[in-house]
């Protein structure tokens, strides 16, 4: 059996989670669930960024200690699992000592000539957890989060980037390190054709307060955060003893990523992996970004969607689907709960739910089921529909998958319309076309598994019972 490991971006829990972690969550799911079903050995890992500043700076104003900070934020992230019925393998924490040590590992691994240590003075933003130019701030702030730097002059280690320059352009160009989007890979190529510099791994333990990854034999430092943080991949599944799911694993098959990070991702951490002697991802799945209500989702603004009450709300099922269907997999998309609830009633209660309800009411006047009912023309439709929906799936495109199933409900409608079982008085006609409309909602059941499981498995087990024991989406 061939193995799948997929991976999320890492959140920082300087805050709780908001619907814009959500999405990159459930997009990773139906992947690692879609592999699954295809009898891949799948692996999912996510996890919490616990060793940014921000961390220390957002325990201040709360005034307790950043460990409790991050023990409490983490959980809640956490808590995903549950609200969005996610079926990740593992929750890596970076204040774990497995992933310290393992850090500190991929460090001392790297080739010593790649890592030396300079006085330096640039424009920080805390917020990114990055060092900018200043052609590349927006009226001098920050292009991500429009806040001003701060000018910080320290000592720190240097990550050789410059010696990566061509190799990194080769394995981008030639898709070994695939990038989806095509955009974001020509985003990554300009990058890269710029000219890449050496980028600073570490901040000192004073201004870092002395939280986060020590540096080996100097604790006068500290890992920059994204050397520590994109170690995670590893670490999260046993890089620092060796393991046996270390080496069945590895390398990644996918990370998802939002486009905010592609530059560490797609440029930073191969460079890391390369220095150190180990293999790279082999892809890695950029989204875009949520607002809300065609707003930045902002903190200041009171706008953020907590994901855990909209799924006690609506279902986590319902909250993927809309997610999985409005949101375009790697545009950016608006959240609305007025679009949410008008999804769930024009494609799910009356959608899905209708076309459930009313042929498996009828289903049970049957006398006979034929499992592998003989229609050719319905059968060339479901044909053409599971073309469009595997390829969509193959290029990572959610929401023309999910159109494709809906398209395959349209049709099993229109075949109920133009065949009318409930005025059919022939039991063997009546029989054949219960069969072809079962057979329909069966194979709708199985292409819906990896994006609304708990729905899937509801569908099926009714059809298994030839019995509607409950209606899936009660009109709202």
């Amino acid at each position: 059996m061939k193995k799948y490991y997929i991976t999320t971006a890492i959140d920082y829990v300087n805050a709780a989670p908001h619907i814009g972690h959500a999405l990159e969550k459930v997009q990773a799911d139906v992947l690692a669930r879609y592999q699954k079903k295809n009898d891949r050995d799948v692996f999912f890992l996510t996890g919490t960024d616990e060793n940014s500043l921000k961390n220390v700076q957002a325990a201040k104003v709360e005034k307790i200690s950043t460990q409790e900070l991050v023990d409490r934020n983490s959980a809640i992230f956490k808590s995903l699992k549950e609200a969005l019925n996610l079926s990740f393998d593992c929750f890596i924490r970076t204040t774990e000592e497995k992933h310290i040590k393992g850090a500190q590992k991929l460090w001392s691994a790297c080739k010593k000539e790649d890592i030396y240590k300079k006085k330096y003075k640039g424009i920080y933003c805390v917020d990114c957890e990055m060092f900018y130019k200043e052609s590349e701030l927006e009226n001098g702030l920050c292009p991500e989060h429009k806040t001003k730097p701060q000018e910080i002059e320290e000592e720190n280690y240097f990550f050789k980037l410059s010696n990566y320059q061509k190799q990194l352009e080769e394995l981008v160009e030639s898709d070994k390190l695939k990038i989806i989007p095509q955009s974001r890979k020509n985003e990554t190529l300009s990058f890269i054709k710029q000219g890449l510099e050496d980028f600073s791994i570490s901040r000192s333990a004073q201004r870092a307060e002395g939280w986060g990854v020590p540096v080996p034999n100097d604790e006068t430092q500290i890992q920059y955060v994204w050397f520590d943080a994109l170690s995670n991949y590893l670490t999260g599944i046993g890089y620092l003893d060796d393991t046996d799911q270390f080496k069945k694993y590895w390398p990644a098959d996918c990370h998802v990523i939002g486009k905010g990070i592609l530059r560490f991702h797609a440029i930073y951490w191969p460079a890391m992996l390369l220095s150190a002697g180990l293999e790279l991802p082999k892809s890695i799945f950029v989204h875009g970004y949520l607002t809300i209500d065609g707003q930045k989702i902002s903190k200041s603004l009171g706008n953020t969607v907590d994901p855990v009450k909209l799924a006690k709300k609506y279902t986590p099922d319902v909250v993927r689907y809309y997610l999985l269907r409005e949101i375009s997999s790697t545009e950016d998309g608006d959240f609305s709960i007025k679009r949410l609830e008008e999804r769930y009633n024009s494609d799910l209660a009356n959608g899905l739910g209708n076309l459930v309800s009313r042929v498996l009411t009828l289903s049970q006047k049957a006398k006979k089921i034929d499992k592998e009912p003989d229609d050719d023309e319905l059968s060339k439709q479901t044909g053409q529909l599971s073309d469009k929906h595997k390829k969509a799936m193959q290029e990572i495109k959610f929401n023309e998958a999910l159109e494709a199933i809906w398209q395959l409900i349209a049709q099993s409608d229109e075949y109920a319309e133009k065949n009318k079982p409930w005025e059919i008085k022939d039991q063997e006609k009546f029989d054949q076309v219960l069969s072809s409309l079962l057979s329909r909602i069966k194979l709708i059941a199985e292409y819906l598994k990896p994006f609304l499981p708990e729905t899937a498995e509801k569908i099926l087990k009714q059809v298994e019972a030839n019995k509607k024991t409950e209606a899936l989406f009660p009109r709202l």
